[in-house]
């Protein structure tokens, strides 16, 4: 689901009917003597959001072309807060056009006007999706945030990319061109919990009264994709048309099975892997029995001066080893395959 979504506008989309609402004003937009370096922002005005009142971050730049150098509009914004004032609350597709008519009365009350047309077609500079997965067997995000934490992520994020704070409530995969995050969302709701903010307050006391009577937790997952040129490379390896527009737009651990003993870890390689020869099943249940004491991540950084093809073709006999399933992400993959539409209010009557 679509969360938050970076649109720019050329000079000819838009037109800005008060300028003195940007600080600093935008009254050079029409100087082109005064268009070198300087940027003009919009934000929520002071107080607005203890009203629940959402707005989109607005950034006016010139930005050179070949045809000299124009202002361009930067509107970044989180939809389902501009819809529904929290991102607890996910967007369906027949959400759209709603979207884009508040977001085009919002933008007009920020002194720019554009159309409706303008908005369904504008560029996409960059996109953030995520799911909320609720959890109501009594596990929590802590638990599966500890599993992901040791799944085999390639070196270029390793290195002072990745994030793990917050008590382990978050956890991070990052570069410039794209991350993927993993965090707790209730504890994040409880940090902001002295928020005077309407929408938020409404919906703590909401969840708040909900986990008094129910075992109910929500890990949220965000795939931010930051660079357009990330952007078309993603779609085009998952076979999707990259017209990166916002209407086209709005469209498990390595070896994580866990044996009763040594004996029976090999005896189940064997039983499952018949096709597979001795020496590939003691590779595959040395590697299994060293992953209990470093994670696959450690593991690659130590062997990083070996070859690197040696370390690609380990990571594909992996991936022939066959293992029966155990319920660790369960609640994971059923959320994603499903992929249903969360409504906070739905969710908790569903699981009163």
């Amino acid at each position: 689901m679509i969360d938050t979504i970076v649109l720019t506008l050329t000079k000819d989309m838009f037109h800005i009917r008060e300028p003195d609402k940007f600080s600093p004003s935008a009254r050079w937009i029409n100087n082109p003597k005064l268009q070198n370096g300087i940027r003009s922002k919009q934000n929520m005005l002071k107080g607005e959001g203890h009203q629940g009142i959402y707005k989109p971050y607005l950034t006016l730049s010139p930005r050179a072309n070949p045809n000299g150098i124009e202002p361009m509009l930067k509107i970044e914004l989180s939809l389902p807060k501009l819809m529904f004032g929290n991102n607890v609350d996910e967007l369906q597709y027949k959400d759209f056009m709603p979207v884009v008519t508040k977001l085009q009365t919002v933008l007009e009350e920020m002194g720019v006007v554009t159309t409706l047309d303008t908005l369904v077609h504008a560029p996409v500079a960059a996109i953030h999706y995520a799911k909320n997965i609720p959890l109501t067997d009594g596990s929590t995000p802590y638990h599966y945030i500890q599993k992901i934490k040791e799944a085999n992520v390639k070196l270029s994020l390793d290195v002072n990319q990745t994030d793990y704070r917050n008590d382990g409530c978050c956890y991070k995969w990052h570069c410039n061109a794209y991350e993927v995050v993993f965090y707790d969302k209730l504890k994040e709701f409880e940090k902001g919990k002295h928020s005077k903010r309407k929408a938020h307050a409404l919906l703590c006391d909401s969840i708040n009264e909900f986990r008094k009577r129910k075992k109910f937790e929500l890990l949220r997952m965000e795939v931010r994709l930051n660079k357009r040129q990330k952007m078309k490379q993603l779609f085009k390896t998952l076979g999707i048309r990259p017209d990166l527009t916002f209407k086209k737009l709005f469209k498990l651990p390595l070896l994580a099975y866990k044996a009763d003993s040594d004996k029976a870890l090999l005896a189940t390689l064997i039983l499952h892997n018949p096709g597979c020869g001795k020496d590939l099943i003691l590779q595959m249940f040395g590697l299994a029995k060293l992953l209990e004491t470093v994670t696959i991540r450690e593991l690659r950084a130590i062997f990083s001066n070996y070859n690197k093809r040696s370390w690609y073709r380990l990571m594909n006999d992996v991936r022939k080893i066959k293992l029966p399933i155990q319920p660790q992400f369960w609640a994971i993959r059923a959320c994603l395959q499903k992929f249903k539409t969360l409504r906070l209010e739905k969710c908790i009557k569903t699981h009163r």
